[in-house]
This record gives C-alpha cells, structure tokens and sequence, in this order.
C-alpha cells in the first residue's frame, strides 16, 4: 500500500534517508581509507581502482531502466517484475562477458599481469548484480528510502570488515577485491530479507520493456560519452597531468551540489510518478516548484561558496603542484548550480517517461560541446575547458527545465519567484566576500593564510547569506516557500533528536 502524505513531504522525506546514505558512505569510506592507505600500497588502491571503473564504464553503458518503468506504472502486474529481473540477470552476464573478454587485453595495455585476474574477480560482481531482487523497486515505487537505506547499509559495513581484515592478513590488492564482493553479495542477500517478493524467469512482458529499455541504454551511453569528452580533448591538447588537475577541479567544484542534488533527485522521479499516476498535475507543478526552491536554498550559497574559495581550497588541500586548478573550480562551481533546475526536470520528464527529449538534448549537448572544446582549449587551457563545460552544460539544463515549465503548463515568472531570494542572497554573499578580499582572491602561498582565508570565508559567507536571506523574507512577508519548508525541517528534526536524547536518557534511567 502507497504511504500516505503530500507528494513534496513524501519526496523530502526520501531525500532526507538517500542524503543521509550520501553522508555515511563518504564518513565509511573516509575511515576505512585511513586505516587501508597505512596496510596496502598506493598501487594496490590504484589497480583496483582502475578495474573498478572499467567494469563500471561498461555497467553504464549498457544500463536498461527497466526498475524506472515498474515505477511509472499505474499497476505492475507479477509479469513485468519477472521481466525486468531476466533482463536484468542477462545484462549482468553480458556486463561480466565483456570485462571477461577485456580483461588480458587491458593487462597488456596498462603493462600489469594482475589486472586480469583483478578484471576477472570484478566480472563475478558483475554478474551476481543481476541476481539482486527486482521486488525492491518497490522501496523507490512508494518512497519507502529508509528500507533501500537498509539495504545498502549492513552490506557495506560487511565489505569495509571484510577489506580492513583481508588487508591485515593478506596484505594485497585482493582485501580490496574482497570487499568488492562481499559489499555485492551483501546487497543480493539483503534484497531477499526485505522484500517478500520472488522474481522467476520470464520474458513475457519483455515488448513492454523493450522501447524503454533501448532509449535509457542510449540516454546512459550518451550521457558517458559526453562526460568523458572533456579528459580525452584535454588529454590531446595539452596534457595528461592536465587530465588529473581538471578532473580534481571538477571534483572540488561539483561537491557541494552532487551531494544535495543528486540524492533529492534520486527521490524526486518516483515521487513525481506517483503523482501523475493519480492524475494530479496541479499536485505535480506546486512539487516541482517548491523542490526547486528549496534545493536552492541550499545549493546557490554552496557553489557560489566553493567557487569564492576556490584558492585557499585548492592550495591547503591539494598544494602548491594542483593551482591550475583553481580557475577551473571557481568557474564550475557557480556554473554547476544549474544543476538542480536540469536535474529535477530530468525526473518530472523520466517519469512522464519522456526519454526521447532527455536523449536528444543530452546528444545535443555533446555534440556541442566538442567544438567548444577544440577552440578553447588551445586558446585559454584548463580555463578555456572549464567555460566550455560551464557554457553547454547551463545551456543543457535551461532546455530541461524550459521542457519541464511546458509540461507543467507553468510560466517561468513562477519559477523565478520562487529562486529570487536566495539568488540575490548569494549574489549579496558573493559580494561580501569579494569587497573583503577573501573572494575569488589568489592562491595564498601559504597554509596558515589559507586556512584563515578558507574559514574566514566559509563564516562571513554564511552569516551573510542567512542575514540577507532572512531579512528578504522578512520584507516579502514571510510567505510560504523554501524559506518555511525549511524551518519546517529543522523543526522536525529537533524534535526528533529531542526524542532521541529523551528516549535515551529513560534507558539510562
């Protein structure tokens, strides 16, 4: 049975538990690498790493969609939950019989024997990911995350046991592949605990499937190839080493949005197919618009923040070798705020199964990118890369949301409503910073006047931004909106941790 509640609280909700996997798995991963980097060697981590994303390179590119499309329908019948399971189970095997065939020709490219074997292990991963229980689609289908939460979560605290003890003991590349495997069996085995459903073998809905499924395998191949453009122009242009600096400034760059708005999406599709499966589109637009805003709230300040201290960042996390870094950091993270506008219409569009405009705009927007590439790259390097990007990439999420407003039957004037204080909030913030000088400032050469030009700024941006923000709102009335969603929050969650330490303190006693 569908859970009850508003199509915006349901979505937040799920939000809440897929950030808060977001979270944990970077606290799990920041820990077990600390105790990893001082028992296996840099190559170990490197030649793991490599497979790792070979094998997921492939695993994108021949990704079906077919759990999306169970979402979207009104009401999956037994036949369709058994066909995506098969083609599932086959696309595993034939993800696994292509990292097999790979594996001693890549051995032979990168000159390390090991690869194959490493390539083979990841393979059985592979194919095991197949056997996973389609029932579980149905977490996402009625926004239950906390169980897909569950789910992740007892499997991964078994593969980092697994990787830390399999490094004390065999002090190799094989803990790392170890936990690899037991992070995936994990999965596998929880995904039968906690859901009571038992996929067979079937194909007979397999028409049903077959169109959705070849425009999410074109939409996912596009959608690599456009990403990875940018290393392999930068690599013919300039330079390898350059490839390493640009993908690290656009690590730095994307963090403060991937971390917010990749997860909310996440739970923003199915969210918004559950309401259109009831018909109500007016529930829909009033979603649309309210996640928008309230995702802005958050991600305006967070990349225009790490754009303004893109220097001290840069220099005290990376060092002095990483500067050329900085300019691609400072463009990219102001430009990758587009982000939540194109990424939250991306689900509205998925789940109106509207995949065919995802896949055009996306092959438009790699074909375009290309050409921007080769003339400014030679031109302006990494900086030249980075507007590039910066460029097609907004142009990309504007035609998504404007394709998102039509739908939606919405005029923009609402969306821009809705985005205006925080946005003028951030321009204020973004001022502050840079009259003081802690703004857009040079590399400072050294850690102590980094550290205090990185938390100087983070601080005088944050009152800044809060005390503009607030005193717009206050000025507006108080109305409704981002502003209110959010304290309504925060309530919420104080007083459950109110009740947590309550609950807590009556144990005790």
């Amino acid at each position: 049975m569908t859970p009850e509640g508003s199509i915006l609280g349901r979505t937040m909700r799920g939000a809440g538990w897929v950030v808060a996997w977001r979270m944990l798995t970077r606290l799990l991963g920041l820990a077990s690498t600390l105790v990893l980097v001082r028992l296996l060697a840099p190559d170990d981590f490197g030649l793991v790493a490599l497979a790792a994303a070979f094998a997921t390179t492939l695993d994108v590119c021949l990704s079906i969609g077919v759990e999306d499309q169970i979402i979207r329908a009104k009401d999956p019948r037994p036949a369709l939950y058994n066909t995506a399971f098969t083609l599932n189970l086959l696309r595993g095997v034939l993800v696994a019989a292509a990292v097999v065939a790979a594996a001693e020709p890549a051995a032979r490219f990168f000159s390390d024997a090991r690869l194959e074997d490493v390539l083979l292990a990841i393979a059985v991963s592979a194919a095991a990911a197949g056997l996973t229980n389609v029932g579980t689609v149905d977490f996402r289908r009625h926004l239950m995350f906390e169980k897909e939460f569950r789910l992740q979560l007892l499997p991964r605290l078994a593969g980092i046991a697994v990787t830390i003890g399999g490094a004390m003991v065999l002090r190799s590349h094989w803990a790392l592949v170890l936990g690899i495997l037991t992070n995936r069996l994990g999965v596998i085995a929880m995904s039968y605990v906690l859901s009571p459903y038992r996929p067979r073998l079937d194909l007979s809905a397999w028409r049903e499937l077959a169109g959705i499924s070849c425009w999410s395998w074109a939409i996912s191949t596009t959608a690599v190839l456009r990403d990875r453009m940018d290393s392999l122009v930068i690599g013919r242009t300039l330079a390898p080493v350059q490839v390493g600096i640009f993908t690290v400034g656009v690590e730095v760059a994307t963090l403060p949005t991937t971390e917010v708005v990749d997860p909310i999406c996440r739970a923003c599709m199915p969210g918004f197919a559950a309401a259109l499966r009831t018909g109500g589109t007016e529930d829909v637009a009033d979603a649309y618009l309210r996640i928008l805003s309230l995702i802005a709230l958050l991600t305006l300040p967070a990349g225009f923040g790490v754009s303004l201290i893109a220097g001290p960042v840069v220099a005290l996390g990376f060092g002095q070798a990483w500067l050329d870094a900085v300019p691609v950091v400072a463009i990219l993270g102001v430009a990758w705020t587009m982000t939540l506008f194109g990424n939250v219409s991306i689900a509205l569009l998925n789940a109106r199964a509207m995949l065919r405009t995802i896949l055009a705009i996306s092959a438009a927007s790699a074909l375009l990118r290309v050409p921007l590439l080769l003339v400014l790259i030679p031109a302006y390097g990494l900086t030249g890369a980075a507007v590039a990007v910066a460029v097609v990439m907004s142009i990309e999420q504007v035609t998504l949301m404007i394709f998102a407003l039509r739908l939606l039957h919405l005029r923009a004037a609402r969306l821009v409503a809705r985005v205006v204080r925080p946005l003028v909030a951030s321009a204020s913030m973004a001022l502050v910073l840079w009259s003081t000088g802690l703004g857009w400032a040079p590399p400072p050469p050294a850690a102590g006047t980094a550290v205090w030009m990185m938390f100087g700024g983070i601080g005088l941006g944050m009152v800044s931004y809060v005390a503009v923000l607030g005193a717009l709102w206050t000025l507006a009335g108080r109305p409704q909106g981002a502003e209110a969603d959010m304290l309504q929050l925060l309530r919420k969650l104080l007083d459950r941790v109110a009740a947590g330490r309550r609950f807590a303190i009556q144990r005790g006693g």
